[in-house]
């Protein structure tokens, strides 16, 4: 078990850890009782909670993280220092560099480049976030749209992906997928983003520009509402508007539309 600063006296807890878990194997009188060992990365918040996530056959914190408190984390799970030190976070640098190097390959646009180096990334972690976003970009940045759909079809299913702390990325993924007309993908997406933020002025005007380009005015009018009612100053948002009035002056009127 290791420790990091914190802003209180106590040391906020972090490193790998394992728990117990009891399990049955044979039938009738060659049962017996086996007990599991299962590894975690655990990591401590300022507010004492212990977020923990399974730890893949790679030695990589990898799925679904659920929180736990202090007190209980304690009573039930058990520090494992050397495996943390010479497996887990070796496996981590070494995930993090492959995932930078196709980040940059990306940003040079050496897209084949890029590719390559996601993909050895999602071997070690086939859950990675930002290694699955970087591939998906990576296919719009050169147009491979197929590819692309593949993609945004695993993202949407990975409920990780829609963390606040990943809203950058999608928000990145979605306005991608609009410049390269795939535009019913695009609000799809959006549409399960609405579902974390729902007070986000520049997500409303990514699904009114989206539901605009499907010929949805009426719920690109709402969106854009929404948007400007957050920040009147959006100039996006107010020039959105504008042409939206021009398309209502010619016979569309506001009411029912795409639905929320």
């Amino acid at each position: 078990m290791e420790d990091r600063p914190s802003k209180g006296n106590r040391e906020r807890l972090y490193g790998v850890f394992s728990l117990s878990k009891k399990g049955k194997v044979g039938t009738w009188q060659t049962q017996k009782t086996i007990t599991h060992r299962l590894l975690f990365y655990a990591e401590e918040k300022d507010n004492g909670i212990i977020t923990v996530q399974p730890i893949n056959k790679n030695y990589v914190p990898s799925g679904p993280k659920r929180e736990i408190p202090r007190e209980e984390f304690l009573e039930n799970f058990t520090p494992e220092p050397e495996i943390y030190v010479n497996q887990v976070y070796p496996a981590m640098r070494n995930l993090t560099k492959t995932i930078a190097r196709a980040e940059r390959h990306r940003r040079n646009k050496e897209y084949y480049s890029a590719e390559y180096e996601f993909k050895n990334a999602l071997r070690i972690d086939e859950e990675n976030i930002r290694a699955t976003f970087g591939l998906g970009l990576t296919y719009l940045d050169r147009g491979d749209k197929e590819k692309a759909r593949v993609v945004f079809n695993r993202i949407y299913n990975l409920n990780a992906a829609f963390d606040r702390e990943h809203k950058h990325l999608f928000n990145e993924f979605g306005i991608k997928l609009r410049k390269n007309g795939l535009y019913k993908e695009a609000l799809k997406y959006y549409f399960k983003a609405y579902r974390l933020e729902k007070w986000d002025e520049h997500l409303f005007f990514n699904i009114a520009r989206a539901c605009y380009e499907l010929g949805k005015f009426k719920a690109a009018w709402r969106f854009i509402e929404k948007a400007l009612k957050i920040n009147p100053n959006f100039k996006e948002g107010i020039k959105l508007r504008k042409v939206l009035e021009t398309h209502f002056s010619k016979g569309v009127e506001r009411g029912e539309g795409y639905g929320e």
